[in-house]
């Protein structure tokens, strides 16, 4: 049985694109803090990487920082709160990367108080944009971290009137490898490293430099912008709409989390009350369908969304969640695949219910 993969929010596979620019990486011997021929080699991929990844989310190349992850990237921004107030909140439906560092958790989009604020451009598990798909800046009072993760690669990257302090993303959601991000700074200052040693990356991030793993981002970044660009993603938005009504035919229980509002093009998060997320995604996984019941990084605890919580619904709806996220590979056979495979266990799910 071939498997249909639909959980790009937590990965997606590696591109053609980036696998070649990895393997061309492997043969560069040189280190890139070398000023020997070899070295300069491997500095130069480095060098273009950075601009790949600039141009794909509209900065500067100087201000790209690589990092191991979007989750070291977060944890550098955060640790500039000094320089912003001292204070760093963050929203209750940012990623635990943002979260766990928060010194006041906020329930709504303004600023408490003067300091650093956590503002996503769109949510991982709902796939719900923030500011109406704009990267918020920093306002009056306070200064952002921006985490563009699931945006960037699926949608333009647009920003408001003011550009954020920080914005963190990572290569392996938009088709680059795992292992490698990155933190971008807009401010005037060099973020002050947490690792200290050699001063890699302007000294701003100790540690030598993983080029494969940056080759690969690059080229990510590249075919990625290309195909946002192209509008690929607006027939992913097409079979995303398709499942959706197939499953609505099949349950009138079923809760699509904001459907109504602006989402990113590939994701649906569903809620069937009752019918607990884990389940739901074990059933689908024996046939043969890849989904999610929320972040990647939650896999394997047994409770309900704090994300879907902080929205409102309810313990019962919130532990009823799946994620449902399309790829640009994703065809109009596999949702419908896949509707019919879920519609087959809901129905089953209600006998034993009765």
């Amino acid at each position: 049985m071939s498997r249909v993969y639909l959980d790009h929010n937590a990965t997606t596979p590696l591109r053609t694109e980036a696998r070649s620019a990895m393997v061309a990486a492997m043969d560069v011997v040189g280190n890139p803090s070398s000023v020997h021929a070899e070295g300069r080699s491997a500095k130069m991929l480095v060098e273009r990487a950075r601009a790949q990844v600039a141009a794909l989310v509209g900065c500067n190349p100087q201000q790209v920082v690589f990092t191991s992850s979007a989750t070291e990237a977060a944890a550098l921004a955060v640790a500039q709160k000094g320089r912003h107030g001292g204070v760093f909140a963050s929203l209750a439906t940012e990623h635990d990367c943002l979260n766990i560092w928060a010194d006041e958790v906020l329930h709504g989009a303004g600023a408490a108080r003067r300091g650093l604020v956590a503002l996503s451009a769109a949510n991982s598990e709902t796939g719900a944009l923030g500011a109406a798909g704009r990267v918020v800046g920093s306002g009056d009072g306070f200064s952002t971290i921006c985490d563009i993760t699931q945006l960037a690669g699926k949608m333009h990257v647009v920003y408001a009137d003011v550009t954020p302090s920080y914005a963190i993303l990572s290569a392996h959601k938009l088709g680059g490898p795992k292992g490698v991000g990155a933190l971008i700074n807009f401010t005037p200052d060099d973020p002050a490293p947490m690792l200290r040693g050699g001063g890699q990356e302007m000294n701003r991030r100790s540690g030598t430099e993983n080029i494969v793993g940056i080759a690969g981002f690059g080229a990510a970044a590249e075919a990625a912008g290309r195909d946002v660009a192209a509008g690929r993603w607006d027939e992913v938005a097409q079979f995303r709409s398709i499942l959706e009504k197939a499953i609505a035919s099949a349950s009138d229980q079923t809760i699509f989390v904001g459907k109504e509002g602006d989402r990113l093009p590939n994701t649906a998060c569903m809620l069937t009350p009752g019918w607990k997320g884990e389940t739901q995604v074990m059933q689908m996984d024996l046939a043969g369908f890849a989904i999610s019941a929320g972040s990647a990084c939650s896999s394997g605890k047994v409770k309900a969304s704090k994300v879907l919580l902080a929205m409102g619904y309810d313990e019962v709806e919130a532990a009823s969640a799946v994620r449902v996220s399309l790829g640009l590979e994703t065809t109009q056979d596999d949702v419908l695949a896949f509707a019919d495979a879920w519609a087959a266990k809901f129905e089953k799910h209600q006998m034993r219910a009765a």
